[in-house]
């Protein structure tokens, strides 16, 4: 039987990324958003078209809300039978950028909502379901390097990829008892919607040396370092971090 993965936040950008490999990888893929089925139609019926069999599903869902968040995973149950793996990604930057001394807490309550209390407590439920059944999943948290590296036009991102650094260490000790390793993986510059209004900026960067790969990195980068993850070859590394940043927390002089 083919092993079942939910993906949030999975309808563009990196999360699309990961849900194409994870498609390629032959795991049955359940992925949420925001948007509207509607909105997705084309999207999903593309995905249908190239991976039949009832491979993949689409489900309305704010991460942020209790109240749909409620009932995802009995609904992914009920239409795959089982589940296997989590890959929180659902995640925003702040709708407008300002200094930290400008912050506002209305910006700084909705990035920490998705980014932090959505995942929280999505995987508090789901890791009781690997617990409760003897499931030996495994969760991956789509983290950033703005974790470690500051940037003080988006503080509440920053302090939000922070906090999912300490969630992840926080589910590896506790998940450990039931076989369920738990992984941050932290993008660097990827080619997505968030990146997009500083696309210029970094393609500066970039040609200066930010990073040691002289690239921006793709979602398809993270992809497959999902893949990698939940195929079980880092097994012995719960808790780790993986940055697939092109080199650019290296330190130089």
């Amino acid at each position: 039987m083919q092993k079942v993965v939910l993906v949030t936040g999975g309808g563009r950008g990196i999360g699309a990324g990961i849900v194409e490999k994870l498609l390629q990888e032959n795991w049955q893929v359940a992925f949420c958003g925001r948007r509207e089925p509607a909105a997705l139609a084309e999207r999903l019926q593309e995905l249908t078209d190239r991976y039949p069999g009832d491979r993949v599903a689409y489900w309305q869902c704010d991460v942020s809300r209790a109240e749909e968040r409620t009932g995802l995973l009995e609904a992914i149950l009920a239409r795959f039978g089982r589940l296997d793996a989590l890959v929180n990604n659902a995640g925003v930057a702040p709708e407008v950028r300002r200094d930290l001394l400008e912050m506002t807490e209305e910006s700084f309550d909705r990035v920490m909502g998705i980014n932090v209390r959505g995942p929280l407590f999505l995987t508090q439920r789901i890791a009781r379901y690997f617990a409760e059944s003897g499931t030996k999943g495994t969760i991956v948290n789509i983290g950033s390097i703005s974790a470690t590296v500051a940037s003080v036009s988006r503080g509440e991102y920053c302090i939000s990829k922070a906090a999912v650094a300490m969630l992840t260490r926080l589910f590896a000790v506790r998940m450990a008892e039931f076989g369920v390793p738990v992984y941050e993986i932290r993008p660097g510059v990827i080619h997505s919607d968030m990146t997009g209004v500083v696309r210029e900026k970094y393609d500066r960067l970039i040609a200066e040396g930010l990073t040691l790969q002289p690239r921006w990195g793709e979602p398809e980068d993270i992809g497959r370092a999902v893949a990698m993850l939940l195929r079980g070859d880092l097994a012995y590394s719960t808790g780790q971090v993986i940055n697939v940043d092109g080199g650019m927390e290296v330190q130089r002089l």
